[in-house]
């Protein structure tokens, strides 16, 4: 098992507009849930942004306040619109013997079959699944191997993933979760193809050169 990320956080006593002032100084207000009374806390923007970065989606992190430390998941993420800045984050404190529900992203691998990717393109009809599990065996993606698709009817479903022990996966096992996109190829009428064998070439039309008339302008 990999260490888990380890932050460190301050309560926080700021509440409302007054936040602002806390991200002019480098700080980056949020909050924990989950197993007790909301905490109102706050990060040092940089640490919390590497944090956030190493966790990924579904990694725990380990915050640690004062001499407490909390295990959490971050929940929702708040950014400003365009500037990408960290502006608030929500993190669900766990319990590390319960089980969890999250959603858990579906991920492309390998290489589709030459013989099918001459016909076509296979995409994810479905980009996540819901899963549960104990905080310990949480996993941050599910792959799904191009490799083993043999033609383009072949379609799998929420059933036809594997997870490792723990996993749960709570999706309609019958869902598809993958489609397949055949190249569009344009055809030609009969009558279209006797036109294009009886056209003229470039090399067969002559231009006539004329001079130019008195009432014409070039």
């Amino acid at each position: 098992m990999t260490e888990r990320v380890i932050i460190e956080a301050e309560p926080r006593t700021v509440v409302g507009k007054q936040v602002k002032q806390l991200r002019r100084e480098g700080l980056i207000p949020g909050v924990i849930y989950g197993q007790s009374e909301p905490l109102a806390v706050q990060f040092e923007n940089l640490a919390l942004r590497r944090a956030l970065r190493q966790a990924g989606g579904n990694e725990l992190i380990d915050v640690q306040i004062g001499g407490q430390q909390k295990t959490v998941l971050a929940r929702e993420i708040q950014q400003h619109p365009t500037r990408g800045d960290l502006v608030h984050v929500d993190f669900y404190e766990v319990n590390l013997k319960e089980t969890i529900t999250t959603m858990v992203d579906l991920v492309l691998t390998g290489v589709l079959p030459s013989a099918l990717a001459s016909l076509g393109s296979l995409t994810l009809a479905l980009q996540n699944v819901e899963i549960e599990c104990l905080p310990g065996d949480l996993i941050s993606e599910i792959e799904v191997d191009l490799g083993q698709f043999s033609h383009p009817e072949h379609a799998l479903h929420v059933r036809d993933l594997r997870v490792p022990a723990g996993v749960t996966i709570l999706t309609d096992p019958e869902q598809p979760i993958t489609s397949f996109s055949y190249t569009r190829v344009e055809t030609v009428t009969d009558e279209e193809e006797e036109d294009l064998m009886f056209a003229p070439s470039a090399d067969a039309v002559e231009v006539i050169k004329r001079g130019k008339g008195e009432d014409e302008e070039f």
